[in-house]
């Protein structure tokens, strides 16, 4: 029987050491008591960590399905960087680019002959470093996305001088709305909310998580 007790104990177990085994269970104690809305960030965080999580990611959808909620659009750059790890994009883009311009350097430095296979090891490695690089922004532009976990939860539009709050699903005066990639919100109040928008931010004194600006 899930109480609010394994639950805490989760969340406990993720701040001393975080991984995408322990979020699947969170995320799974968070649903059976009825949150959607932490349930949902469990499993996205899970599958940060670890894309090839097929629980996690079966259990978020199922989620999304039962609570209707549609999945954020993503920029291409940003599917990219949900096939793998968030700390492997570094590592390939660090190795591949000091590969290549090992391949193209030591022969020089130690007085070798260049063969071609040397060429071609550096052009590979260049070709994997440039198509890095779009993951590597997909993952900075991804971090961004705000979870709006509580209902009736006020937006605040930026500069916070000139904004005002409010209500989910209603625009505000002076809202940047040429600049607003997308919002959204779940139809439900018991359900979770998702939103992006990338002139537009969380006022994180109401929300657990929010696009930084």
């Amino acid at each position: 029987m899930i109480n609010a007790g394994a639950v805490k104990a989760f969340q406990q177990s993720t701040r001393r050491q975080l991984a995408s085994g322990t979020l699947q269970n969170l995320g799974n104690a968070e649903w059976k008591l009825g949150r959607t809305g932490p349930a949902i960030l469990a499993w996205e965080r899970a599958l940060w960590l670890d894309p090839f999580h097929k629980a996690a990611r079966m259990d978020l959808r199922f989620a999304r399905k039962t609570a209707q909620l549609e999945t954020p659009d993503l920029a291409w750059y940003e599917v990219i960087s949900t096939w793998l790890p968030a700390n492997w994009w570094a590592w390939i883009a660090g190795v591949s680019l000091w590969l290549a311009v090992g391949m193209v350097m030591l022969p020089g430095i130690l007085r070798l002959r260049k063969a071609t296979w040397h060429q071609a090891v550096a052009a590979f490695c260049l070709m994997v470093f440039l198509l890095s690089i779009p993951a590597y922004v997909g993952l900075h532009t991804r971090s961004r996305i705000g979870f709006v976990l509580q209902p009736d939860t006020l937006l605040r539009l930026t500069p916070p001088r000139s904004a005002s709050g409010h209500p989910p699903g209603r625009g505000g005066t002076g809202a940047p709305r040429a600049n607003t990639r997308h919002l959204r919100l779940a139809p439900d109040k018991s359900h979770a909310g998702l939103g992006r928008a990338r002139a537009v931010r969380f006022d994180l004194s109401v929300t657990s998580c929010g696009r930084k600006t």
